[in-house]
């Protein structure tokens, strides 16, 4: 056991549910006291944590894949940083992990939920990312579930954030004939060409994405990894060819709607076409984990597959951050670090 440990620590509780964009009274930054850890658990000093967009439907009080966030209480989600006290078994002080209570300084976690990591195969921030669950949600929703082969024209909405700027490059290292990506500014476009490897790119501002998706795939399309849903949806389904695939990953665009949302015009082309259209959640993929984690450290090592993180610093700053995550500020995964 460490002899200094802290006496407290500051956590982000929700204290109200968000109706429409969430607001800063909606959340508050709160001192805890720190305990010894009981038998069994570790005490871990967060060095990062992750903000992602499914928290923002975790805010709502309603029946879920994943139960809502309690008022009151702290928020979770993913965390990486050092063991500072352990009463358990196979971790010791110094090691570092992942675990699950982010949006806090210091997490009490039962030592079972804690997942060693190294940080000179990786930087720290990365298992939160490329390497982590957003890196397996590209890797499962890509190859699994949309059953990605080599030829597949591609194309990525919100290709410049952490999930969509894997898919994209997965994409091309497994032998896409033409990978595509929207992005929400022209800075983000370039990226996604210059950097990332995209054949093309557009910047959904400026343009319906219809259009701009027909000028970027005059052959159409084979997958459609959809991060947005809305527009994009409906122009996916309308460039995809017949026995056409797309995962349905995330619809950031309403969110934070306080009506329904309209659906897509053309439903009716799935008929047509063949489509398969299927929802994803990343935990029903666990069993790729092995394979998903030696692949990708390999092209990681390799130079071959890039990646970026938009980093904020402090916890005071973790609405901020989160807001900003759901406003598209981020390039890459958005993390909070506390270092």
């Amino acid at each position: 056991m460490s002899a200094a440990l802290p006496t407290s620590s500051r956590e982000w509780h929700l204290v109200a549910r968000p109706h429409g964009w969430p607001k800063a009274e909606d959340f508050a930054l709160r001192e805890a006291a720190v305990a010894a850890p009981a038998e069994g658990r570790v005490l871990v000093r967060n060095q990062f944590f992750s903000v992602d967009p499914y928290m923002r439907g975790r805010m709502n009080d309603v029946k879920s894949y994943t139960p809502p966030f309690k008022l009151d209480h702290p928020m979770d989600g993913g965390a990486v940083g050092e063991v500072i006290a352990s009463n358990a078994e196979g971790i010791a002080v110094g090691d570092h992990v992942l675990h699950g209570l982010g949006w806090r300084e210091i997490a009490d976690v039962p030592a079972k939920h804690a997942v060693k990591v190294d940080p000179d195969l990786a930087p720290l921030s990365a298992y939160l990312g490329v390497l982590g669950m957003t890196g397996l949600t590209a890797y499962a929703g890509l190859f699994d579930v949309a059953s990605f082969k080599e030829g597949d024209a591609v194309f990525v909405s919100g290709a410049a954030g952490a999930v969509g700027s894997q898919v994209g490059q997965l994409a091309r290292l497994k032998g896409a004939s033409r990978v595509i990506g929207s992005a929400g500014s022209d800075e983000k476009v370039r990226l996604l060409t210059e950097e990332y490897g995209f054949d093309a790119a557009f910047n959904y501002k400026n343009g319906p994405v219809r259009d701009q998706l027909k000028e970027a795939a005059p052959d159409g399309i084979d997958v459609y990894f959809d991060n947005v849903g809305g527009d994009h949806l409906e122009a996916a389904i309308g460039a995809l060819n017949v026995h056409g695939r797309a995962t349905i990953c995330g619809m950031i665009a309403q969110y934070n709607e306080t009506e329904p949302t309209p659906g897509p015009r053309n439903m009716a082309l799935i008929i047509g076409k063949r489509l398969r259209l299927q929802g994803m959640l990343v935990g029903d993929h666990a069993d790729l984990q092995p394979a998903f984690v030696e692949e990708v450290a390999g092209w990681l090592a390799s130079g071959e597959l890039k990646y970026r993180e938009t980093k904020v610093e402090g916890i005071e700053k973790g609405y901020d951050a989160f807001v900003g995550l759901l406003r598209g500020e981020n390039t890459g995964k958005m993390i909070v670090s506390l270092v």
